[in-house]
């Protein structure tokens, strides 16, 4: 802002305002908060507003064990494409979201971010949010239906 403006009074230590949004994924709080700074007189402009959003990385899979059939006849799982491997252990960052059903295998799958590790194994259903790195640690090899959205 330059130019002049009204002198107001802010306390340089408290929130002007807080919003709460909720992360789609986790349902995990996000912060948002406005906050004025205080600033030199011999500054061109009389108020300043910082912006700051903070959010931990998201580093969570979820994981649905054994979905009923409805469940994955409502998804239409059966028609999605497949993806497989055999026994190995690689990393893996996730541009997308990435719902998928494991038709046979067993994988942990370890987030990098400090998540904490997960198995999944046939006939489970499971959610990876888009930007989480991790290591694939495949034990069994894996025969899966994949969804990106």
């Amino acid at each position: 802002i330059t130019g002049r403006a009204p002198k107001l009074q802010y306390d340089t230590k408290k929130p002007l305002f807080s919003l709460s949004l909720k992360n789609m994924f986790q349902k995990k709080p996000i912060m948002l908060s406005i906050s004025p700074v205080a600033i030199r007189s011999s500054w061109p402009c009389t108020a300043r507003l910082i912006v700051r959003a903070s959010a931990k990385a998201v580093t969570k899979v979820i994981v649905h064990r054994q979905p009923a059939e409805d469940v994955i006849k409502a998804k239409g799982v059966r028609s999605w494409p497949t993806w497989g491997c055999g026994v190995s252990k690689f990393p893996w960052t996730y541009k997308e979201n990435e719902t998928c059903y494991i038709l046979e295998g067993k994988v942990v799958v370890t987030p990098d971010a400090g998540g904490e590790a997960v198995e999944i194994n046939a006939g489970d259903l499971a959610i990876f949010p888009a930007g989480m790195s991790c290591i694939w640690d495949v034990k069994a090899p894996i025969d899966k239906h994949y969804n990106f959205h």
